[in-house]
């Protein structure tokens, strides 16, 4: 069964299928996390990038087999909430608590969702307190919330806090990234 189109919004694709990112990248759409391609369509994107149109069917077939076997695998690594790990520095402990504490929250939520050029995107937050199915870890002082999706994504991950040239902020070194993109803002 067909779930994309070529009149399918990249942003839509990108979104509900993350496993098509890295074949999209590999058809020369390198832009899945541009400002643009988000609001296009599959076959204007691929026309942009100077696909013909038979290429684009292919390539639309090829997509569709990727959602396919992707789902056929369902392969979602399952977590333990009271087993997940997160490693976070003192360094960026020392800057969490100084943000809760100067906003006057309970915790920093860390949620992964699609997005980037590579396919996945971080983003942190302050929170008040935890959701329902959230995972809670509790390290060196501090509460980061996590949904269980997130977790998956980050288990065993260390959180650091750097200072350079380029600015400052925090930075994850993810164990399960299989790549990142040039500017270290996303990953697959």
């Amino acid at each position: 069964m067909e779930q994309i189109t070529k009149e399918t919004i990249i942003g839509d694709i990108v979104e509900k299928y993350p496993e098509t990112i890295e074949p999209l990248m590999e058809m020369g759409v390198h832009c899945v996390g541009c400002h643009v391609s988000p609001f296009e369509s599959l076959e204007d994107g691929f026309k942009g990038h100077g696909m013909t149109d038979d290429q684009i069917n292919d390539a639309v077939k090829k997509l569709n087999e990727v959602i396919e076997n992707s789902s056929n695998k369902s392969s979602e690594k399952k977590i333990d909430p009271s087993k997940a790990t997160l490693n976070v520095t003192d360094k960026a402990a020392e800057k969490i608590k100084s943000f809760l504490d100067q906003e006057k929250k309970q915790g920093l939520r860390i949620s992964v969702v699609p997005g980037g050029c590579s396919g996945f995107k971080y983003g942190m937050e302050l929170d008040d307190k935890a959701k329902e199915d959230d995972i809670v870890i509790e390290e060196k002082g501090i509460k980061i919330f996590m949904d269980k999706s997130s977790m998956e994504k980050l288990d065993g991950s260390k959180i650091d806090f750097v200072d350079s040239v380029q600015g400052s902020g925090f930075k994850i070194d993810n164990p399960a990234a299989s790549s990142t993109c040039g500017c270290g803002d996303s990953f697959r």
